[in-house]
């Protein structure tokens, strides 16, 4: 007798794909999250919710079942109510301005084209201003853990949806925390990508040269699908940018994690706080990765700027027309920050400008020594009795480690980590330079995973992890390296920037000789011998890189050295850094040591 699929008590995307290939119809699962929606009994999570037999239509509608063409096919979502869809009201959480727009969002449009299901759209902090989640005229959405500590905001109801397994995924949009607040405090996971990596047409602007649509999922894995069908930009969002496709690489060996010192540690006083981080930074050795302790004062003074002169003028901007003629619709909090922006000149306005300028450039000497960074999510979780006595000191506390984020125009994962002592979430911040997110999500999804923390406020288990592209994809190069470009040394900052992705490690066919080069900086020299026998297998990273990358790497490439093509002992023969017979007379002969890194740590043994 044959068991009949049943709806995942999970929402991820392979659990659904899996019931759906097994012969579960889309319509059980959007009947289940209906179903779900209401035994929540939160009438603050949602302020539009799909009527339930228009939601089985659609899923009735959708084409065959095709996960290639697909990706998303049947997986339902949510989206914050400051982001269109054509023909459902768009109210930014502020009944008085609800409208109905004309067509829909662009990353909503190709979420749907992909497959997904549109469920309802949620609660927000009022014009997504705000990290508490209780600026809003609507019911507060309940914290998925503890209804006396505040959800978290702006995207309150998207985090909260994902936390209790409502949907699979929902959007959220983030300016200065709000898709990662609130993934920490309901222990999801939270995925701010790079500014302009998803267009924001169709989305209600907070501070338009700063927003992001964000994306809140139960796993790394699944964020990173759904930012693979936004990404890429459109002529009418002029903010947005090309970057390589998001993808969950493999997780390069060597990763230099940057971590708070002790000044820029910030936890107000909760002891909690402070050791569930510390429980964090043990994980990272497990990863496989190095903490590097970090003065980390640039990119919080970067953050307390957000607040001041052009930044506020902004929200002011994208609220005019409310401000001028009908501002006692907002929420008095709401209408109080948006008012600051009278107070400054345009003088200030350039005064806060030209120091970001040189923030930045201050916050560039960090990403010489890291790879990347991790902090905490937030400094500790705050009461909705601490936003009553003092909504905007505890707000701003809340945003200590995400204000400077967009900023300084970075990528950000918020993930989950072990809980704390009193039973409520903590959570940390994984950040890299733009276009760098398929490298930090692997990093993100180890961390994560270390944690050994079920899936929101479900008490599931994580979706298993998903197994890393270890070849290039169609239209990339394989690159592989031996010295100064591998993971964690000087030139890999550089491979990156062409648009690398680590692929695997493995060791070049027994063909091979390695020597140390003469001169500055360090370097090796891999040259294939022609006496047989003489030649040793050498460790190699392999990466993926565009065309246009590996071109931009070969005008960097001088003498001795060139790019060639190897063996390697997998039967592959990507493209190399090699060096000419003549570069080695002088140089040092290292093959013994099987490899540069190798070599540098006996050098260092040895001293």
């Amino acid at each position: 007798m044959t068991t009949e699929p049943t709806v995942p008590a999970l929402l991820d995307v392979a659990s659904i794909h899996a019931a759906v290939a097994a012969g579960l119809p889309p319509t059980a699962i959007v009947a289940a999250v209906h179903d779900r929606i209401e035994a929540a009994d939160d009438p603050g999570i949602f302020i539009h919710l799909r009527d339930r037999e228009e939601t089985l239509a659609a899923a009735a509608a959708l084409p065959p079942f095709d996960p290639d063409r697909y990706p998303l096919w049947g997986v339902p979502f949510a989206i914050k109510d400051n982001i269109d869809r054509a023909g459902w009201p768009t109210t930014c959480g502020c009944p008085d301005f609800s409208h109905i727009p004309d067509a829909t969002a662009t990353a909503v449009a190709r979420l749907e084209a992909a497959g997904a299901i549109l469920i309802g759209k949620t609660n927000l902090d009022q014009f997504a201003t705000g990290l508490v989640g209780v600026r809003t005229p609507y019911p507060v959405p309940r914290n998925a853990f503890d209804a006396e500590i505040v959800p978290g905001g702006s995207s309150s109801g998207s985090a909260v949806a994902v936390a209790r397994g409502l949907v699979a995924f929902s959007l959220g949009t983030d300016t200065a925390g709000s898709g990662r607040v609130p993934a920490a405090l309901n222990s999801v996971v939270g995925l701010k990508p790079s500014r302009g990596l998803v267009p924001n047409t169709g989305v209600f602007p907070a501070c338009r040269s700063l927003d992001c649509v964000s994306i809140f999922a139960p796993a790394v894995g699944d964020a990173v699908t759904v930012l693979a069908v936004m990404a890429g930009p459109e002529p009418a969002d002029p903010w947005s940018r090309p970057f390589p496709t998001p993808t969950l690489a493999a997780l390069a060996p060597g990763i230099r994690v940057g971590i708070p010192d002790r000044a820029s540690r910030v936890f107000a006083g909760d002891r909690d706080a402070e050791r569930a981080f510390d429980a964090a930074v043990a994980d990272i050795a497990d990863t496989g990765s190095e903490a590097v302790t970090l003065d980390l004062s640039a990119f919080l003074e970067a953050g307390r700027l957000l607040y001041e002169g052009p930044w506020v003028a902004e929200r002011y901007h994208a609220l005019r027309e409310v401000m001028e003629h009908r501002p006692a619709i907002l929420h008095p909090v709401t209408r109080r920050i948006v008012e600051q922006a009278s107070g400054y000149t345009a003088t200030d306005t350039f005064e806060a400008i030209y120091r970001l300028v040189a923030l930045r450039r201050s916050a560039e000497t960090a990403w010489r020594q890291v790879d990347a960074l991790m902090v905490p999510s937030l400094p500790r979780p705050r009461t909705l009795a601490d936003l009553s006595a003092d909504p905007v000191g505890a707000n701003s506390e809340l945003g200590v480690y995400t204000n400077f984020v967009n900023l300084l125009d970075l990528a950000a994962i918020a993930v989950p980590g072990r809980f704390r002592q009193d039973g409520l979430p903590a959570g940390v911040t994984v950040i890299a330079p733009a276009g760098e997110d398929s490298r930090l999500a692997a990093l993100a999804d180890r961390l994560h995973r270390a944690a050994g923390v079920p899936a929101g406020a479900t008490g599931l288990p994580l979706p298993a992890a998903a197994t890393p592209p270890d070849r290039a994809a169609d239209g990339e190069v394989e690159l592989a390296v031996v010295g100064a470009h591998l993971s964690g040394q000087p030139l890999n900052g550089a491979l990156r920037a062409a648009g690398g992705r680590y692929l695997r490690q493995v060791a070049t066919a027994p063909v091979y000789r390695l020597y140390a080069l003469a001169g500055e900086p360090p370097r090796p020299g891999l040259l294939r011998t022609t006496e047989a026998g003489a030649g040793v297998s050498i460790e190699t990273e392999v990466w993926a890189l565009p065309p246009a990358g590996l071109g931009r790497l070969m005008t960097e490439v001088s003498p001795p050295l060139s790019i060639g093509t190897a063996d390697l002992a997998d039967g592959t023969s990507p493209k190399c850094f090699l060096v000419e017979a003549a570069g080695t007379k002088g140089a040092k002969d290292i093959s013994d040591s099987g490899g540069w890194r190798a070599h540098l740590a006996a050098i260092g043994a040895s001293v």
